[in-house]
């Protein structure tokens, strides 16, 4: 037995933000529709400068706290103040799944310490959507922070969570340690994630981009290698 329950607080959700004034108000809303129950919501916000943080402090219902910019230590201190059994790591232009909490908690039930959902576009061309089919794909080359996270607690101290050192492919960098320790599941849901990065960078620029990345992690090249490439050619 888990210790879960369906029908209780079970779920920590950590939401990393830097400089989301435009869009923190209509997550906190969109979360609030798509939980089955209340959970543990903690934002860790990494320095904003447009009002973000102040928003928080005055409007958001939640926990929220902030800390030295980088995702990996954004969610890092997110799971160190968390104080339920399962960590659900959240971007916050997602748009989760109808009460994913208890799809997600219903499947650590069934032994699924790890995993992430399906993703899709909001708005998207055949090339986007021929590239989002392919996460569905249990393999690591198909993972990325936009399709969320799960992770059970204990799991995620034993592997000392996000590695710091990557400010980008942090997410990557950790589930590649998820998919050597324990089983990953990809569960037959969408979150839907924006597409203003793709149309702004050019969609096939930047899907060459975001593969050579990926690529690039897989045969181990360092962290700082891996982030002086995203700057060189990601807007």
């Amino acid at each position: 037995m888990t210790g879960i329950s369906t029908n209780s607080k079970s779920l920590s959700i950590i939401v990393p933000v830097l400089n989301e004034i435009d869009f923190i108000a209509d997550f906190i809303t969109h979360l609030e529709i798509a939980l089955k129950h209340p959970q543990e919501v903690i934002i860790v916000d990494g320095g904003s400068t447009d009002g973000t943080w102040e928003w928080l402090q005055s409007q958001n219902p939640y926990k929220s706290f902030q800390t030295q910019k980088g995702r990996a230590n954004q969610m890092n201190y997110g799971a160190s103040k968390a104080t339920l059994s399962c960590l659900y790591f959240v971007h916050v232009d997602s748009k989760l799944p109808q009460d994913f909490d208890e799809i997600i908690i219903t499947h650590i039930k069934k032994g699924n310490t790890a995993g992430c959902f399906c993703l899709k576009f909001d708005v998207a061309n055949w090339i986007l959507k021929f590239a989002a089919s392919g996460s569905k794909w249990n393999n690591l080359l198909c993972r990325g922070g936009d399709q969320t996270l799960f992770i059970t607690k204990k799991i995620f101290d034993q592997i000392k969570g996000f590695d710091p050192n990557y400010i980008i492919c942090e997410d990557i960098q950790l589930i590649k340690k998820l998919y050597k320790k324990t089983n990953f599941t990809v569960l037959p849901y969408f979150v839907t994630t924006s597409s203003r990065k793709f149309y702004k960078n050019e969609v096939c620029s930047l899907l060459f981009h975001f593969g050579m990345i990926h690529f690039l992690h897989w045969l181990g090249v360092k962290p700082n290698v891996l982030h002086k490439y995203y700057r060189a050619n990601i807007y």
